[in-house]
């Protein structure tokens, strides 16, 4: 595999559209999961991906594991007798109306996942990259036992690893977010963090999102630091500090369909272009467009092709040259 991703799959339910109100008498059901979602990215973008999860022994945990392997992706399931598929509900806004979410994953297979269980070497052997999220050391201690596991075997095995923050308050406070995560740095090479998440998480505010990211790779040791601000009034939407040389994303304009999985999009064209040896400054500009991309699409999968991601950018270039 080229990239090996470690996090949970759950279903997320939604009014079913066009409606958009909570007491819609119809859902809509999504397979879903940070690094299930950059998995299934990055293999639509023609990278060979597994994915490591826990899933119970059900008709719903086979469920999930068909659709990452439907979308392409290796899956690697440790199969439970107990815990169940973790659900959450999500009512999606539009401005000035903010979007909801309910989560009801206490309890997962994967959250009772034992810290011993998983056999790294034997996962990663002849991978080049791994991924994970915040979401997943904040579901459990087992699973933050497990996180830090992950991370260190992949480090020792020599792979490149890259950890978004992703921070969630509906699953832990700012406080242990930081005291978990912190220890966690020394093992990654590529962090990702949006420019909110940097301040709740980690006390670091500043002017701009490079900014951000220096003080971030100076604080930690990480090689290359990535910031990401949607709302940024500069027309960046990203900003990536490597080896001490910055570079930025433009923001790309669309008609937004949904925002789900927008920051895993993100992710996995920044992997996907790193894999391929692409420079710093084309792996940030092609994330933001996977993006943007992702925004014109319904559930939280993205779909798209890398000729789709290359077309906007060249598009976006033609534009801005003019």
């Amino acid at each position: 595999m080229d990239l090996v991703t470690f996090g949970e799959g759950l279903i997320r339910l939604s009014p079913a559209p066009p409606a958009t109100d909570a007491h819609s008498a119809h859902l809509a059901a999504y397979v879903a999961g940070s690094e299930l979602n950059v998995a299934v990215a990055a293999a639509h973008l023609a990278v060979s991906t597994r994915w490591i999860s826990r899933l119970p022994d059900t008709g719903l945990g086979h469920f999930l594991d068909a659709t990452a392997r439907a979308h392409g992706v290796d899956t690697r399931i440790e199969w439970a007798q107990e815990g169940r598929v973790g659900v959450y509900f999500l009512t999606e806004g539009s401005a000035p109306r903010q979007s909801g979410v309910v989560y009801d994953r206490a309890g997962s297979a994967f959250s009772l996942l034992a810290e011993d269980s998983l056999e790294w070497p034997s996962l990663l052997r002849g991978a080049r990259w791994f991924h994970m999220s915040g979401i997943t050391p904040a579901l459990s201690e087992s699973a933050a036992a497990m996180s830090a596991d992950a991370l260190g075997h992949a480090k020792e095995a020599g792979l490149t690893v890259s950890y978004d923050v992703n921070y969630r308050g509906k699953l832990w406070d700012a406080k242990r977010a930081r005291e978990v995560q912190e220890p966690l740095m020394r093992h990654v090479d590529v962090l990702i963090v949006s420019r909110d998440d940097a301040r709740i998480v980690f006390g670091v505010s500043d002017a701009s999102a490079e900014s951000v990211a220096r003080a971030l790779a100076e604080r930690f040791g990480i090689g290359a630091v990535v910031v990401t601000d949607r709302d940024a009034a500069d027309g960046t939407s990203a900003a990536v500090v490597a080896d001490g040389v910055a570079s930025s994303a433009p923001l790309y304009a669309v008609d937004v369909v949904e925002r789900v999985g927008t920051g895993d999009a993100f992710t996995a064209g920044l992997i996907v272009s790193r894999i391929q040896n692409q420079s710093w400054a084309d792996a940030v500009r092609l994330a933001a467009a996977s993006a943007a991309l992702k925004l014109t699409m319904r559930g939280d999968f993205f779909t798209g092709r890398r000729s789709d991601i290359d077309n906007l950018v060249q598009r976006h270039s033609a534009k801005a040259g003019r």
